[in-house]
């Protein structure tokens, strides 16, 4: 699955992007590891995203030196490798063109002519472009702790750069049956939406919740918790990817990664077969 960059959504014109960003040399992530990191503010000053990555980077950013920046400012610094890069952009696939999505990306500076060949330390999806960015701006620590984390290895160990490396985190999935996993209903399948349903397939602790009770597990970073991170089509669309992500709020760890394409057989969310899968162990 081919990534390419669309247009940064803090941008207020469009720019081509095509190519998917390469993952980073030793040599890089040692500039990474030595550089400033910059978070690249919208250009709202009423985002939602503004807040919550401010509070998020404050909270949680310890690996580098941080500053907050605007649009303007990114443009200068991107080619300079004594900086990286935390910047919101709108993404699709060669398999689902039609389709854009929000996705957060950690990108170290490089003197290259286009976005999508400056190294990509991390990228995570967030949500279907156009999707209110409260949807997800309340997640934004975990899944900043979790890039940090994520950032932090591949320093420790450059021979894990280069893997898929949001699937390479599946080998976690046996830990999952110990933790308790919190979703919303309208992350479920249908099959499986309610806790009877579930527990046919899956007779571990899940706990149907509200945003509010997934805020408030983040906030006090509740042991042995996983939080459910969906992302998918809005609105009338019924096809385009769907990502399931499943993320420790008390260690920023990655326990469970899959994608499938929506169809008539296969729904907007996270589905019988992810809890068969989990199951297992």
């Amino acid at each position: 699955m081919k990534k390419h960059f669309v247009l940064l959504t803090i941008l207020t014109l469009s720019i081509s992007l095509k190519g998917q960003a390469p993952f980073p040399s030793k040599d890089e992530i040692k500039q990474f590891m030595a550089s400033k990191t910059c978070v690249v503010l919208e250009s709202d000053p009423f985002s939602y995203y503004n807040k919550y990555i401010t509070d998020a980077v404050k909270t949680y950013w310890k690996i580098t030196p941080y500053e907050f920046i605007d649009v303007k400012e990114f443009n200068l610094r991107k080619l300079k490798p004594a900086y990286s890069f935390i910047v919101l952009t709108e993404t699709n696939f060669d398999k689902d063109k039609s389709s854009l999505f929000n996705f957060i990306n950690l990108l170290q500076g490089k003197k290259v002519d286009k976005l999508g060949e400056m190294p990509e330390i991390c990228a995570i999806p967030l949500s279907f472009a156009g999707e209110n960015d409260i949807s997800y701006s309340y997640k934004l620590g975990v899944i900043l702790a979790f890039m940090q984390k994520h950032a932090q290895m591949i320093s420790d160990d450059p021979s894990l750069t280069g893997r898929k490396y949001l699937k390479y985190y599946n080998k976690n999935v046996p830990e999952v049956s110990k933790k308790t996993i919190l979703i919303e209903e309208e992350d479920l399948a249908p099959e499986i939406s309610t806790i009877e349903s579930i527990r046919k397939i899956y007779p571990h602790d899940v706990k149907i919740v509200t945003e509010d009770e997934i805020m408030e597990a983040i906030s006090k970073k509740s042991p042995n918790t996983l939080i459910l991170h969906k992302v998918g089509p809005v609105g009338e669309r019924k096809t385009g990817y769907c990502f399931k992500m499943l993320i420790g709020v008390d260690d920023a760890e990655m326990y469970y990664y899959n994608q499938h394409m929506v169809d008539s057989r296969n729904p907007n969310g996270l589905l019988e077969s992810d809890l068969r899968r989990l199951a297992r162990f």
